[in-house]
């Protein structure tokens, strides 16, 4: 029969063990910090845009209202961000990311490029390799099987 499962001609296949090994990766140093995945991604795009609407927030993410509210909770519960209502429309809400969030920013600007290098890309790599998973995203989001 041999060693083949026949998943390893599946690029889906790839892409998924992938995802999974670098958030691996990431784990180690955001356990450290009491983080999850989703979280620190959430804290990223605050980090990058500063306060921002939970709607927002949830397109940025491509994440529900479902998933994306208890993330919100937990962080506010740990002191990362504070939610607030907007004054104009108390259906909006803000989310604020905190003093101590962006101390935080300080521990993790460097994860990226600390992730890049255990991966074993050159600079070059990981830019192509970024570029060809954004056109994948993309297409995967506008077209149907």
């Amino acid at each position: 029969m041999g060693d083949t499962t026949g998943l390893d001609h599946l690029v889906c296949f790839d892409l998924y063990a992938a995802s999974r090994a670098t958030t691996a990766l990431y784990r180690r140093t955001l356990d450290a910090h009491g983080l999850t995945y989703p979280q620190y991604l959430a804290l990223r795009v605050l980090w990058h845009r500063g306060p921002t609407t939970v709607r927002d927030l949830g397109h940025a993410l491509a994440l529900d209202s479902g998933t994306l509210s208890p993330l919100l909770k937990r962080l506010q519960t740990q002191g990362h961000v504070r939610r607030e209502r907007g004054t104009h429309d108390e259906r909006t809400v803000w989310i604020h990311p905190t003093a101590k969030a962006t101390d935080l920013r300080h521990h993790l600007a460097d994860l990226p490029e600390r992730l890049a290098a255990a991966v074993d890309l050159t600079r070059d790599e990981y830019a192509q390799l970024h570029h060809l998973l954004g056109r994948v995203r993309a297409a995967a989001g506008t077209n149907h099987l």
